[in-house]
């Protein structure tokens, strides 16, 4: 609610002035000002007369209206007329006087002239333009019309002292103007009279003018060619482009009148003000009133001529009323309300800067302002207003480079230019505001908070549990399997996923709390994982607390969901959902990131979207063009224990000179990076208590390069000093000394950023003494086995340290990495590390994720979190579960090695999707029962992104499409890659089916379920769900060799060639029985048994019998790495072989375990282009 205006009963009493000092230097604008022999103020009056100039004035009613900012003056508003000391003398005298019409024709006369003289003119004022001000000349044109006819001319009044002739004029009032001349323009060559510095404006009198002819020299004069310079420099000033939009069907606006009160002010700075809470008025395209003196919440306008738009914005609320140059805003009654004086900055204003240089319709004009509106919003509260917005010619601010691209796409053509002459004199109208269309927001940028609560809209529109899983699979599942596989999912979202394209851009932070990157703004933080296009790990600290903006990203919504669903059936039911939560972050590359504010001057010619400046280059001799040397300054993070007074997210980025102390630093190299957990590590002693309870940290193992450095400014930190000392200097050897670095509490915040095989430094701010680190050295491991070599002294970071990427170990000169040889990990390659040969128990490798699994940890592997550690914010996965990884070497290989993290250590291992090439390091190879190679995540682990999921793999919401047909292979090559071929195709023959089992088992105890119920009885099982499962091992031969094949569920149906009908009948005589097993052919022994007198085992045992079983056929498969029987390794063996009456002898080595994925039935046709296939690899391998 807003309060009247205090009023206090005093009388003001001084001189009205139009600002002018004696010399007529000051740049009259056309403003009121009311002096004395103590200052000067601004004023504002509904009426003024031309006798109130310089004359002592009693102002007997007036409000004094302070400004917003209390360091500026405000100004005065006059609600009643002043009152003279002195009455006015009155000079009556009869004036000739031409009249409009006979006036009008001069404008159009070409007849040379012999004499100049002057000429008044007397008519009805119908139109009177805004007062411009361009190059430091301000003027405004007036029409007057004739008495007895519509015939009007064009009268431009130019000189300083008339400008206040401005609040004299009343529309529909007469007027007498004296000693005009007429000049044109020389562009257009419209012409006009102009005032005189003898020109004199005069209130019309009938008593006394009288009518006069034009005498023979005014009818023969031609127009004089105007020097008139403004109308020059505005011409050329405003050859502007017009925008091409992507607008909707358009139409001439309406111009209408309007009378109305403000009641809010929307924008001042754009020119928007709400009249009437109904409709926008936008005086952005004519100069604003007074600087928006007068035009506060209370106050009445009356609008004249303005253009009626509705809906210009398809997302502003309100239709606009907008006023051109031909439009007249009139103030008819002042403000009774408190409420503050505004002002609109004339200099410096973006939004008019812009909306001249790109010459924008009303639509673009609205959206620019509610992207100015919101960026200033979100964060203007870390950098201020002025650094945000202000901007020059050779350094634009943070605003103008984030609006100025998006305005070059969506207006790219310039074709026309804003005649502001042909808009104010041209008969026909023609202005920007003509076109009343709407226009779809090209793109947006809204607040972090919004983009997540979108995405997490988006990512559950239409979700249904089913999605995730396909149905053939769903239906063989059992309660425990189907659950788990719906715990976790994600999806991803691009710019293009959002309409219209939604553009991020937030302040870089890195948490402590959570070791991770994020994107900030007022509103929420933003999760990121940022890589570079060359796979080099992200490193630049000086980013942190810089304005980006990203336009290419993939926003990541990983979804988990805790469900009781009892069957696949179930699925639709959604109340089987009892939780479900998301986490939402963000990833994207270094290199399509727009730095729109550096926290630090020295990255600016660095940064630039699209060009990496740290690239990690090769030890090949190719260049680098590393980052500049950071300047040492305090960087922002997110602090635990912040003061909870103070808004944790607007906190203004602090200033680089606050850092002017000498500081110490020391240069290493990281060896080894471990993982982020719980520790518990021995403290000095005056930390016992703390070291009583294990705390989240990561450990590095570094080598120190050279001696600590002492520098008197942290900007000079940056060369290598420390290894230039030896290497190409030829000096004694550096000093390497091992340490293990231990990060704890805000030091956390380093985890992203630091990575092996990096050089940095570390920085101790305010310090100068060289042995700070020797001093705060203790030891990890009790005293007696310091002697050993392998345990090196540990070093805790501290909260205020800073660290500083310099570079990597392969971008050092050859003569500098000579003092570092054999320091570089060595990374194997994912076939090594699944040979049998390999013998290492850590492994570090490079590979691309095709899939990831939800599964149940192993029995005899222990998670690597302690009891009571709080489960992760915003997450469902419970401890007991494991990620499985499928990692394979290159797109498309088939060698895969499976990598298992636990679930718990997933909180700071964001970006690991299926499509993402990964670095892992020092991961532990075991080797399974099955003689399968197979790695895991320990503490002494870590990883790096390397490259991002390509944006158009398919959404995993989605049942997994059918890639790509796989290699076509031979059965006697399976040998060499039994361990780690992940699929595979032959053409093969179906030479018999060993066994088959139909069986119905419960859903949740997995025991056979029969007629309706499960059968286990002790402890007795309450569930009423049973699963069908199928299996079947047939044995296959393609003329190389032979394997046993392995068949689930679906496949045992296209083995048996069974249509979807009789599979169904045959699953529905197995569910009265619980379970139906046979055994043929050539597996005696296995276990399986059978019931001779059972109707489908007998049906069952005719089919496999059937010769129309024994058929080629196209088989996808993978290797069975957990068969029924271990293989041991064996030497081939002879057998013998009948093709009709011949006999062969030939070596045979074990038959090969297969798991069946896919049966195809091939044709005559397809089997001789297959064979021909074959045996033209066959030929090329020979």
């Amino acid at each position: 609610m807003q309060s009247s205006l205090p009023r206090t009963y005093l009388i003001l009493v001084g001189y009205l002035a139009d600002g002018r000092q004696e010399n007529n230097e000051k740049l009259v604008d056309g403003c009121l000002y009311v002096k004395d022999n103590t200052g000067i103020i601004p004023c504002e009056l509904l009426h003024f007369r031309l006798e109130w100039l310089d004359s002592l004035l009693v102002f007997p009613s007036w409000s004094y209206i302070p400004q917003g900012d209390q360091s500026a003056a405000g100004y005065l508003e006059i609600l009643v007329d002043p009152v003279p000391v002195n009455a006015p003398r009155e000079e009556l005298h009869s004036i000739p006087v031409t009249s409009p019409m006979s006036a009008e024709p001069l404008l159009a006369s070409r007849i040379p002239c012999k004499k100049r003289s002057k000429l008044t003119v007397a008519g009805e004022l119908t139109r009177l333009g805004p007062l411009l001000c361009i190059h430091q000349k301000t003027f405004f044109f007036l029409f007057l019309k004739c008495f007895a006819s519509a015939v009007c001319i064009p009268v431009l009044v130019q000189k300083p002292s008339q400008m206040l002739w401005h609040h004299v004029f009343q529309l529909g009032h007469s007027y007498t103007i004296t000693d005009l001349s007429m000049s044109s323009l020389k562009k257009s060559g419209q012409t006009m009279f102009v005032t005189s510095v003898s020109s004199c404006l005069l209130p019309y009198c009938a008593e006394q003018v009288r009518e006069q002819p034009l005498n023979s020299a005014w009818q023969g004069e031609s127009t004089q060619t105007s020097s008139f310079e403004t109308a020059e420099h505005l011409s050329c000033s405003l050859q502007l482009g017009a925008e091409e939009e992507r607008l909707r069907p358009t139409k001439e606006s309406k111009i209408i009148s309007y009378v109305g009160f403000v009641t809010k002010i929307l924008n001042v700075q754009a020119g928007l003000f709400l009249l009437d809470n109904q409709v926008c008025l936008c005086l952005a395209y004519q100069p604003l009133l007074n600087s928006a003196r007068g035009l506060r919440p209370g106050a009445c306008v009356e609008l004249i001529d303005v253009h009626l738009l509705q809906k210009p914005l398809v997302s502003f609320p309100f239709a606009v009323l907008g006023a051109c140059l031909s439009s007249m805003v009139v103030l008819k009654s002042f403000s009774r309300l408190s409420t503050l004086y505004q002002p609109m900055a004339s200099s410096r204003n973006l939004c008019l800067q812009l909306l001249f240089r790109f010459n924008l319709g009303m639509p673009l004009y609205l959206w620019l302002v509610s992207l100015l509106e919101m960026f200033e919003e979100r964060f203007s509260c870390f950098f201020g207003h002025s650094r945000l917005l202000s901007s020059t010619h050779q350094n634009p601010g943070a605003a103008e480079k984030f609006l100025v691209p998006l305005l070059q796409a969506v207006v790219p053509g310039r074709e026309e230019a804003r005649d502001i002459y042909n808009e104010i004199l041209s008969k026909t109208h023609q202005c920007p505001l003509q076109k009343s269309l709407s226009l779809d927001p090209p793109c947006q940028a809204p607040s972090l908070s919004a983009v997540c609560h979108v995405a997490i809209q988006k990512s559950w529109e239409g979700f249904s549990p089913s999605q995730l899983l396909s149905p053939l699979e769903a239906q063989h599942m059992g309660t425990q399997e189907l659950n788990r596989r719906l715990a976790w999912s994600y999806c991803t979202l691009s710019a293009e996923s959002f309409q219209p394209q939604l553009i991020l851009v937030g302040v870089l932070r890195v948490s402590s709390r959570s070791s991770s990157l994020q994107l900030q703004d007022k509103s929420s933080k933003l999760p990121c994982v940022i890589s570079h296009k060359d796979g080099s790990p992200f490193t630049q600290t000086a980013l942190i607390g810089s304005l980006l903006q990203v336009e290419n990203y993939q926003l990541v919504v990983e979804r988990f969901l805790k469900t009781d669903f009892p069957s696949w059936e179930h699925l639709k039911n959604l109340e089987h959902v009892r939780k479900r939560k998301t986490s939402v972050y963000v990833q994207f590359y270094f290199e399509d990131v727009q730095v729109l504010h550096a926290a630090e001057r020295r990255i600016q010619k660095g940064l630039r979207s699209g060009n990496s400046s740290s690239l990690r280059k090769r030890k090949d001799g190719s260049t680098t063009s590393e980052l500049e040397t950071p300047e040492a300054k305090p960087l922002k993070s997110e602090d635990p224990k912040a003061d909870c007074g103070r808004d944790e997210n607007c906190q203004e980025a602090q200033s680089s000179s606050s850092s002017t102390t000498s500081c110490v630093s020391r240069l290493f190299l990281v060896t080894q990076k471990e993982s982020l957990m719980p520790r518990n590590y021995q403290l000095p002693a005056e930390e016992t208590k703390e070291a009583q309870e294990q705390q989240r940290s990561f450990q590095a193992t570094v080598l120190w390069l050279g001696r600590p450095q002492l520098w008197s400014h942290p900007g000079e930190i940056g060369n290598l000093a420390e290894l230039e000392e030896t290497g190409c200097g030829g000096k004694e050897g550096v000093t390497q000394q091992e340490a293990l670095l231990l990060f704890l509490g805000r030091s956390l915040r380093w985890f992203p950023f630091l990575h092996v095989d990096g050089v940095y430094h570390l920085i101790v701010p305010c310090c100068s003494d060289l042995e700070v680190f020797d001093k705060l050295y203790f030891p990890p491991v009790p005293a007696t086995f310091l002697s050993r070599p392998s345990c090196p002294l540990c070093l805790r970071v501290q909260d205020s340290w800073h660290l500083q990427h310099e570079t990597w170990i392969s971008c050092l000169p050859e003569c500098q990495l000579s003092v570092l040889t054999g320091l570089e990990q060595r990374t194997a390659s994912i076939p090594e590390v699944l040979s049998s040969s390999f013998t290492g128990s850590l492994v570090s490798f490079c590979g691309e994720i095709l899939t990831r699994a939800l599964c149940a940890s192993p029995k005899n592997e222990k998670p690597l979190v302690i009891a009571g550690l709080p489960k992760k914010k915003g997450t469902l996965l419970s401890r007991d579960h494991s990620v499985k990884l499928s990692v394979s070497a290159a797109s498309g290989s088939p060698v895969v090695v499976d990598v298992y993290i636990t679930a718990t250590c997933l909180q700071h291992l964001r970006g690991l999707l299926p499509g993402a090439k990964i670095h892992f390091q020092n991961l532990e190879r075991k080797i399974s029962r099955f003689h399968n190679v197979y790695c895991t995540y320990i503490a002494s682990s870590c990883l790096s992104i390397i490259s991002l999921p390509a944006s158009h793999l398919p959404s995993p919401s989605s049942p997994a499409e059918e890639s790509s047909s796989p290699s076509l292979v031979f059965l006697c090559n399976l040998r060499p890659q039994l361990q780690n071929l992940a699929q595979a195709r032959i053409l093969c023959h179906l030479s018999c089916v060993l066994t088959v089992c139909l069986q119905w088992i419960c859903s949740l105890c997995s025991c056979i379920f029969k007629e309706g119920r499960c059968t286990r009885h002790n402890p007795p099982c309450p569930s009423q769900t049973g699963v069908r499962q199928a299996s079947a091992r047939v044995l296959v031969e393609d003329g190389t060799g032979e394997a046993v094949v392995l068949c689930r569920n679906e496949h045992v149906a296209a083995v048996l060639g069974l249509s979807l009908l009789e599979w169904e009948a045959l699953q529905n005589c197995v569910q009265s029985r619980g379970s139906v097993c046979i055994q043929h052919g050539e597996a005696p022994g296995t276990g399986c048994l059978e019931e001779s007198e059972d109707l489908v085992a007998c049906y069952l045992r005719s089919l496999c019998r059937s010769p129309l079983i024994c058929r080629p056929i196209l088989l996808d498969f993978s290797l069975d790495r957990k068969p029924s029987k271990i293989l041991q390794p064996a030497p081939p063996q002879l057998r013998n072989f009948h093709s009709g009456e011949v006999e062969f002898v030939s070596q045979v080595g074990p038959r090969p375990s297969l798991l069946c994925l896919k049966v195809e039935e091939v044709g005559q046709d397809a089997l001789c282009y297959l064979n021909s296939q074959r045996m033209n690899r066959t030929s090329s391998s020979c």
